[in-house]
């Protein structure tokens, strides 16, 4: 489904966003106070523009009222990103994203009610450290302090073994969501399908489970 997004401040986490947001077939509306940057995001946006982000004013002349995303990405200082997403809701904007540079930024966000903080060089060190953690690990995604969504890769140890045969949820209190075997991705893997060595196993659990069993059942 199309849907509409203002992306607001674009250093590179913002550009990321707008790029890939574009490229996913929605409406991005770009906007920064450089008209440099905003040069180079025009290829991949909508529409971008040079403005003031914390000139109420101005957002409503953009008609970024009738937006129902906006993603504030705005730089290193908080004042602007605070004054932006207090605008923002205030003209009636659905869902306010915010980049948050730090706890207290992210406490004035809370009060001033930003939907979603976002912090992205956390979530990215977090990420990549349990990557690191394990050469079984492919990827990872944390849904709550104590769940995630693994990528794991399938060892000789399980090879030709069927989900069955494994029994993970009952073993490790995991769930196998996914398989995946070079381009194809079985989504809704059968009791029955056969596990490879080299398979990319999608593995939901709480975290401890999700270690018991990258360490003994792989």
């Amino acid at each position: 489904m199309k849907k509409q997004f203002v992306i607001i401040g674009l250093g590179s986490f913002g550009s990321s966003v707008c790029k890939r947001l574009f490229q996913l077939g929605h409406d991005v509306l770009a906007i920064d106070n450089d008209i440099e940057t905003v040069k180079e995001i025009s290829d991949y946006a909508s529409h971008a523009v040079v403005a003031n982000a914390t000139d109420e004013d101005e957002l409503k002349s953009l008609g970024v009222r009738n937006f129902d995303h906006a993603i504030v990405a705005i730089g290193e200082k908080i004042q602007p990103s605070i004054l932006c997403t207090l605008i923002l809701k205030e003209i009636g904007v659905k869902k306010v994203y915010v980049k948050a540079q730090n706890l207290k930024h992210q406490r004035v966000l809370e009060k001033i009610g930003a939907d979603r903080i976002i912090h992205p060089e956390e979530e990215m060190g977090i990420r990549i450290a349990n990557q690191l953690d394990s050469d079984k690990i492919i990827d990872y995604i944390g849904l709550s302090k104590n769940y995630s969504i693994i990528e794991l890769e399938a060892t000789n140890k399980v090879s030709n073994h069927s989900l069955v045969d494994l029994d993970v949820r009952a073993k490790y209190g995991c769930t196998i969501l996914a398989i995946k075997r070079e381009e194809h991705v079985n989504v809704s893997p059968l009791p029955d399908d056969k596990i490879v060595q080299g398979d990319i196993l999608v593995v939901m659990g709480d975290n401890k489970s999700l270690k018991r069993f990258e360490e003994k059942g792989l």
